[in-house]
């Protein structure tokens, strides 16, 4: 009887045990957390870089002209010189289009929610203290990772149609898309807000680029499966957008 007594009870805490266990056992298969619909981008990352990196110079906020003057000038420009990119223009050029601006993480160009769906990469080819290669920009950094290593810009140039700028020119910045990170909020209407930031930020780039004495051209026409391909882009990664810039002709 005892015994009995003993066994039921020993049965009733494995019982215990096991439900205490079923939450962390549910959650342990799983393959990962599924975000909600305040998740940030951090919950979608993007296509994993290997070493090399370049930590690149601090912005300048002061720049040579005023913004009516780089208005003013801002046009298409799609003849690029042969002539090498300084890292600082470079990191001007990467800070205008989605450089972070504040202690609470806001960049340059407005985000529904704060969300900032977009990646930017740069693909260099002429610059000076920087191998060729395409680069993936981190703002939290202001740095850039290598995606892909040697001078890409013909591939780049073929999957855009094979316009000749894109060759040419010693830097293009490429924006590609994680939806996911604006739709898991705002659902179907996330996709127009992510478009309209791609605007919202090319447009800087125009801008500075300007103000740097150079010029820039954005370029919608390419074959978005070349360039994820070339680019080695994640799966929920869609490319939107080039902008080459340099010298013009």
């Amino acid at each position: 009887m005892e015994n009995d007594r003993r066994s039921r009870l020993l049965l009733a805490l494995v019982l215990v045990f096991a439900l205490a266990l079923l939450p962390a056992l549910a959650l342990s298969a799983c393959d990962g957390p599924v975000p909600d619909s305040t998740a940030d981008s951090s919950a979608y990352p993007a296509t994993e870089v290997p070493h090399l990196a370049y930590a690149l110079p601090s912005p300048d906020a002061d720049g040579g002209i005023s913004v009516e003057e780089a208005l003013a000038n801002r046009r298409s420009r799609r003849e690029f010189q042969n002539i090498a990119l300084t890292p600082a223009q470079v990191s001007q050029v990467l800070w205008a289009a989605y450089g972070i601006t504040s202690d609470g993480g806001l960049r340059t160009a407005p985000s529904a929610g704060a969300l900032y769906p977009l990646e930017v990469y740069i693909i260099i080819g002429n610059v000076d203290g920087i191998e060729p290669g395409a680069y993936r920009y981190i703002p939290e950094d202001h740095a850039i990772t290598i995606a892909v290593e040697g001078d890409i810009r013909e591939q780049l140039s073929e999957a855009a149609l094979n316009q000749a700028m894109i060759r040419e020119a010693p830097a293009t910045v490429l924006y590609s898309a994680v939806f996911e990170r604006t739709t898991g909020r705002y659902g179907q209407r996330g996709v127009n807000y992510v478009y309209i930031e791609a605007g919202h930020s090319a447009q800087n780039v125009y801008l500075q680029a300007e103000s740097l004495g150079l010029g820039a051209c954005s370029v919608g026409a390419l074959t978005e499966s070349k360039v994820m391909e070339l680019m080695r882009l994640s799966e929920n990664e869609e490319p939107l957008y080039l902008v080459p810039f340099g010298y013009v002709k």
